[in-house]
């Protein structure tokens, strides 16, 4: 019979702190995640440097909790996972170390996983992955299409060449006087208003899968500022519905398209504006008669920052024999693709 298998993941990538024991590489066994927004909320956005402090604040609180929430110690865990990369460097670093000195003490295996792969493994926590599949990633700082063969094998096919969504959505949740993180208050306004305002949707080159939204979101603050300059209210619900309706047009038309054209068994929501509602509804509605693709979208709880996700990743990568040596450093430009 085979042996339970026990990861211990580690998140610190942006402003939250996490700690998460996976078994088998899909049950969640504690998954605790504290939060900086508070912090940050007052400055309009994430500040490094307050990060970083507050990681090193919390880590052994966030760690000590997850091994009593799911009744272990270390020395049931077989292998530490944690994010190397991309995100605040600072940041990483608090948890880098901090994984490092664990596995170290406790001479257990090292996995540095790529934040961006544990997006998308965030659905294997409720849903077997099929192959080949297509991950739409849409976050803060990235807006993707990943295309997957087998586990492990990821090939962006498309990716934001500016702004990515998430960070769009900040900027115009700023314009409108909204704090931060401004995704989810955009999101909530969208539904009470209509989109009424006419705004452009950057379909860049015939056949291209990347994304831009630089341009919708100095649309935004343009019709804004013509708005006051003539003495004309434009209502903030009307305008949200139809910046929202504007991104969400091209995210469901560009992976539509790629879905189809690479022929794909399953397609996988990822990333923190995964949580959008708007989103989430117009990926059900595109996809509910397509029987041929199973679409996955996660529960809003995996959808931001965790540490579940990147143990999820690491129980894959434990299982390929893909281990990181205690030389492992923050790394904020790591490539997605698993390093052997």
């Amino acid at each position: 019979m085979k042996k339970d298998q026990y990861i211990l993941g580690i998140e610190t990538s942006c402003d939250e702190t996490a700690v998460a024991i996976i078994k088998n590489g899909r049950e969640i066994i504690a998954n605790v995640v504290a939060s900086q927004i508070e912090s940050h909320k007052r400055f309009g956005g994430v500040v490094p440097e307050i990060a970083s402090r507050h990681h090193v604040e919390q880590m052994t609180i966030v760690l000590e909790e997850a091994l009593n929430k799911a009744s272990m110690t270390m020395n049931d865990i077989d292998a530490v996972a944690v994010t190397e990369g991309p995100g605040l460097v600072g940041a990483l670093l608090v948890g880098v170390n901090a994984a490092k000195a664990i596995a170290f003490a406790h001479q257990k295996p090292l996995i540095g996983v790529h934040h961006i792969a544990g997006h998308i493994y965030a659905n294997r926590l409720i849903k077997e992955m099929t192959f080949p599949s297509l991950a739409l990633v849409v976050s803060g700082g990235h807006t993707e299409l990943v295309y997957m063969k087998a586990h492990g094998d990821f090939e962006v096919i498309g990716e934001t060449r500016d702004d990515a969504a998430g960070e769009a959505y900040d900027k115009v949740a700023r314009v409108l006087n909204m704090p931060y993180p401004g995704g989810p208050h955009i999101d909530r306004l969208a539904h009470e208003g209509e989109a009424t305002i006419k705004l452009p949707r950057a379909w860049l080159e015939e056949g291209s899968f990347d994304f831009s939204f630089s341009g919708l979101k100095s649309a935004v603050i343009n019709t804004v500022h013509n708005a006051e300059q003539r003495g004309e209210t434009i209502l903030p619900e009307d305008l949200a519905a139809s910046f929202q309706e504007s991104v969400i047009e091209v995210l469901v038309t560009k992976t539509l398209k790629a879905v189809e054209a690479y022929d794909v068994k399953q397609l996988l929501l990822a990333g923190g504006v995964a949580a959008n509602k708007g989103l989430r509804k117009a990926l059900t509605e595109t996809f509910k008669n397509k029987e041929e693709i199973d679409l996955v979208i996660p529960p809003l709880h995996l959808c931001t920052d965790n540490a579940a996700m990147i143990a999820a990743v690491g129980a894959i990568m434990f299982e390929k024999g893909i281990f990181s040596d205690m030389s492992m450093n923050a790394n904020p430009g790591l490539d997605i693709q698993f390093q052997q």
